[in-house]
């Protein structure tokens, strides 16, 4: 996974960790909600002051938000897969 992808997955799992939707974080955050929705996807990317408001509204440090220090609980979920039960 490369930078790009790994912003793109720590953008949107910051935004919903905080409990906001696209929109409400866009405009909190001074951007359109399709800016927003480009760099959840990895189409574009934050500018240095962009990122710096988003770790602001997301209360995640930006150097967690570019390089995936995904430490936010969030991803044990999505990954862990239910244990089998032996017989």
């Amino acid at each position: 996974m490369g930078v790009s992808s790994e912003m793109r997955v720590s953008l949107e799992l910051a935004r919903e960790l905080k409990g906001l939707k696209q929109s409400e974080a866009a405009q909190k955050i001074g951007v359109s909600t399709d800016t927003l929705g480009n760099y959840e996807r990895g189409k574009s990317y934050p500018d240095i002051p962009i990122l710096r408001k988003i770790e602001s509204v997301y209360g995640v440090p930006y150097d967690r938000l570019i390089f995936l220090s995904l430490d936010f609980g969030l991803t044990e979920k999505r990954t862990e897969k239910p244990e089998r039960k032996s017989s």
